[in-house]
């Protein structure tokens, strides 16, 4: 019964897609899940630039940004999308955190207060979005509040999603937990960072939107 309803769920946005000429794609998920990583390697790949920065330290990416034309051919068929890589999604953003990896007090609060303006931005951005790709770190716990909030702000506002399950390199990936968690939707195991797992990433997406 649930593959049923995917089907026509994808159906339904497939037929509304083919209508535009450029897709708003959007990569949400929490902090070092590896959204900017991804995008990157979109971007790179059919464009020849990054995004964004990507760093070791959590909110790097502190406001949304923008790619537009991204034309992407996979197996002859092709899509444009307009990509926005948003801030890490978080419910509490404490300087103290930013203190403990090395940051000054006064930058660890500044760079507090900018990434709790950018969590605001994203979450106004999704209205924005035809489609969002939904970056989880596959080691980690998937029953987050943080996820879970995310999920459903675009259940709500019924988005297609497509779920990342990142960091399928390290060994506590756990792909299936990341399946269990969210069954409604597809889910793709990849690792961003080494580039692997992105014939399937986009075979998912072309099969959700294309």
């Amino acid at each position: 019964m649930l593959d049923i309803f995917k089907k026509f769920v994808r159906k339904v946005f497939r037929d509304i897609f083919l209508r535009r000429k450029e897709l708003k794609l959007g990569f949400y998920g929490p902090p070092n899940a590896g959204k900017t990583t991804l995008a990157n390697k979109i971007c790179k790949d059919w464009v020849g630039k990054d995004i964004g920065v990507v760093s070791e330290i959590a909110h790097e990416t502190r406001e949304v940004k923008v790619i537009d034309k991204v034309e992407i051919d996979y197996e002859g068929n092709k899509l444009t999308f307009a990509i926005a890589d948003t801030p890490g999604i978080a419910t509490k953003i404490d300087y103290e955190e930013f203190i403990k990896a090395g940051l000054k007090k006064t930058v660890a609060k500044k760079r507090a207060k900018e990434a709790t303006r950018g969590v605001i931005d994203a979450i106004k951005w999704i209205d924005n979005m035809d489609v969002v790709v939904v970056v989880l770190d596959a080691t980690k716990d998937p029953y987050s509040q943080v996820n879970i909030t995310i999920i459903g702000n675009l259940q709500a506002r019924n988005i297609p999603v497509l779920v990342v399950a990142n960091k399928t390199d390290l060994k506590k990936a756990n792909i299936k937990k990341v399946q269990a968690a969210f069954p409604q939707y597809d889910v793709v195991g990849m690792s961003a960072k080494k580039g692997k797992g992105m014939d399937a990433f986009y075979e998912a997406l072309f099969a959700l939107v294309g």
